[in-house]
């Protein structure tokens, strides 16, 4: 994942998480703060002028300690959006806005229609729409800015804030002409965002559950002693090496725009997100008994890791993605 970079990977990655352990709920503020909604802005307008590579970054530590954040939909997908469009003073203004932490966007990839000066349509699930300053709306070829009706979605997993967005003819304020090639480059975005997230949490998981096998006990011996559960550990350990592999090809993928970029996030996506499922199930069930309480807290990665397989494509439908590009 860009090695030229790894050191400077490596100490962003202390620093986020050294600030997600103090609360995983951390509001806008304090992301802007941090400088992580600025990552991808250019410099002249604030921003760290970085690339997807330090976002996916970011990405993996909020998944690691299971934050509730408003970084996917207006960080990560806003932004996004928003450097697809050439320079404007709208565009210019949001992402300024959004390096300062002064405006909060959100963008709706799918679902919705322009004509005649407004916009139709209605989508579900989506990310930190709740709250948003500003709302973006993907119709066609074009990004359009209007007031929506936006309801929120409450889901198994509280650490996401889902919303369904409708709109009935509703006048648009802002048309922004963004190419026919939009829709798929953001879901690639938004695929490999929650891949890394998944991955994230799953390396969590096998950090818990190592540490607890050697405190916990049994028949006078550390459970990590033995055999069944090290080779479950070692299991789960040899799943998240595969998936860190997928990840960082994407994440290479999506920040350079090179390779095909649709094949490699299908493939981080249906892999490491199931993967993510099975390796909190596991984690749950190497806790033994405490692992199914609310004391745990591991049925807070597993509820998370269940959404994340689900948001932005099933591992089946990103399957069958592959099946048709690879059966040509």
């Amino acid at each position: 994942m860009m090695t030229g970079f790894r050191e400077f990977h490596d100490e962003l990655r202390s620093v986020a998480g050294d600030l997600l352990a103090k609360d995983g709920a951390v509001d806008w503020p304090v992301l802007a703060g941090a400088g992580w909604t600025g990552l991808e802005v250019p410099e002249h307008l604030g921003g760290a002028g970085a690339t997807f590579a330090e976002t996916a970054v970011i990405c993996a530590e909020i998944g690691r300690a299971a934050g509730t954040t408003d970084h996917l939909g207006s960080a990560v997908l806003a932004v996004g959006a928003l450097n697809l469009l050439t320079p404007s003073r709208i565009r210019d203004e949001l992402l300024a806005g959004t390096a300062a932490g002064t405006v909060r966007s959100a963008v709706v990839i799918d679902g919705f229609s322009h004509q005649d000066g407004r916009v139709r349509g209605r989508a579900e699930f989506v990310p930190d729409a709740v709250g948003a300053d500003r709302l973006l709306l993907l119709a066609g070829d074009v990004l359009v800015e209007a007031v929506p009706t936006v309801t929120p979605q409450p889901v198994l997993d509280e650490t996401r804030r889902l919303a369904v967005v409708t709109a009935a003819g509703v006048e648009v304020t802002n048309v922004l002409p963004v190419g026919p090639h939009a829709a798929r480059t953001l879901r690639d975005r938004a695929a490999v965002a929650i891949a890394c997230d998944s991955l994230g949490l799953a390396e969590a998981m096998l950090s818990a559950t190592v540490e607890y096998a050697k405190v916990r006990h049994q028949f006078g011996r550390p459970i990590g002693s033995f055999q069944a559960v090290k080779h479950a550990c070692a299991d789960m350990l040899v799943q998240i090496e595969v998936c860190r592999q997928l990840v960082e090809a994407a994440v290479d993928a999506v920040a350079t725009d090179s390779g095909d970029v649709t094949t490699a996030a299908a493939m981080a996506k249906s892999h490491v997100c199931s993967a993510a499922v099975g390796i909190a199930g596991k984690a749950m069930q190497l806790h033994g008994g405490i692992g199914y309480t609310w004391e745990s807290g591991i049925h807070v990665y597993l509820k998370r890791a269940a959404l994340n397989r689900s948001m932005f494509g099933s591992p089946a439908a990103h399957r069958r993605q592959l099946a048709r590009r690879y059966g040509n």
